[in-house]
């Protein structure tokens, strides 16, 4: 009997032990699944806390600073909040416990280099700064999903490119975004505005987004998206004055220069020559899809009368998309723009810039009359 016994006593342990495996192993897996056991994270916090725990009384182990490696080894939700355990590369091994919003896991991180990968022999077109803290996203979109991480109220980049989404009534300081900021109501007044007839505005029926690369000094993810509400447009002090209420400056860069950046981020800047790309207040949409600009304004600066003067503007209104490409050398130089023609054909077209007597001169292209659509306003 009690050999009877122990070889039943055996093969329960047996059935136990092989289920607690798979019970380990599944669980194993579901984290792993998530994270891999060799992941790294990249810190992007100016400074942050590895902790014995994510618990609210842990104490910290380790201060460390942005663009520093960790290994990632494991990860745990507690209270609604990510948190990642890590093993610093000091000369311990620190490991310990770090909000997941003070780093960038590599995965993360890649499809970021990506979206830069992109613009890697391109010009920017704008430069602009963050009013209010604001996530970076890997689409210009509202979704938990797609967030890189949150930029600091007040960080500079440079802007690609950008795109006009039917408006939402979000908000993108907040994370994170709610369902129900999503799914709002369309804007009342611009359905007011199309039972009386009126033009619809374009900044009552979009929200833009600008797609944006960074320098490493601000992140260590060198492009994504960012929501327009929170965004400030860097136009030099020089040039702003130029800029009415009825036509915003939406791009510019230097014809003075022979410099691979254009676009001059200080807006402090020396006085020069700009090309200028500026747009209307008004839905002009074609096949759903809104021009980048419909005006073109040179300025010159005069050294002597120590003013500007307006070199060349277009009459008429055109249908225009980025990029804008300034080539040439010297005071030689020539600017690249897409316009569409009365046919609906989309098509490059160069500008000729040039000195004649110390007063700078722009030549159209000679068909330009095709691409102007309407009497500019």
């Amino acid at each position: 009997m009690k050999i009877k016994a122990l070889i039943i006593g055996l093969l329960i342990f047996a059935m136990f032990f092989q289920g607690g495996c798979t019970l380990l192993d599944d669980t194993f897996s579901s984290v792993t699944g998530i994270v891999g056991m060799n992941d790294t994270a990249t810190v992007i916090a100016k400074t942050a806390q590895i902790r014995t725990s994510y618990a609210v009384v842990a104490a910290d182990l380790l201060e460390v600073k942005r663009g520093e490696r960790l290994d990632v080894l494991d990860q745990m939700e507690f209270e609604k909040v990510l948190w990642y355990r890590v093993r610093a590369h000091d000369d311990t091994g620190t490991e310990g416990w770090i909000e997941a919003q003070n780093v960038i896991t590599s995965e993360v991180l890649e499809k970021s280099k990506e979206l830069a990968k992109q613009y890697d022999n391109a010009s920017p077109q704008a430069s602009g700064s963050l009013r209010a803290a604001s996530n970076l996203r890997l689409s210009p979109e509202i979704d938990t999903q797609n967030i890189l991480y949150k930029l600091a109220t007040g960080s500079n980049f440079e802007i690609m490119a950008w795109k006009f989404v039917p408006k939402e009534a979000v908000d993108d300081s907040g994370d994170p975004d709610s369902e129900d900021q999503k799914n709002k109501a369309p804007n009342s007044d611009l359905e007011a505005a199309k039972d009386k007839g009126e033009p619809a505005k374009l900044d009552e029926t979009y929200d833009i987004w600008y797609q944006v690369k960074l320098d490493p000094s601000v992140s260590p993810a060198p492009a994504g998206w960012i929501f327009g509400r929170q965004v400030d447009l860097q136009v030099p002090s020089e040039i702003v004055y130029f800029q009415s209420n009825n036509r915003k400056f939406v791009t510019w860069q230097r014809l003075d220069t022979d410099a691979a950046n254009k676009v001059a981020t200080d807006r402090n800047a020396t006085p020069g020559n700009w090309v200028i790309l500026t747009r209307t207040n008004y839905v002009k949409a074609i096949d759903g899809v809104e021009p980048d600009f419909d005006g073109i304004l040179v300025l010159a600066f005069d050294k002597y009368d120590q003013s500007y003067y307006t070199v060349w503007r277009t009459t008429g209104e055109v249908w225009g998309s980025l990029p804008l490409n300034v080539e040439g050398s010297g005071d030689n130089k020539t600017f690249t723009l897409r316009l569409r023609s009365g046919e609906g054909k989309m098509d490059d077209k160069q500008f000729v810039v040039f000195k004649d007597k110390n007063r700078l001169r722009v030549t159209p292209p000679e068909d330009l009359a095709q691409y102007q659509q309407t009497k500019a306003k």
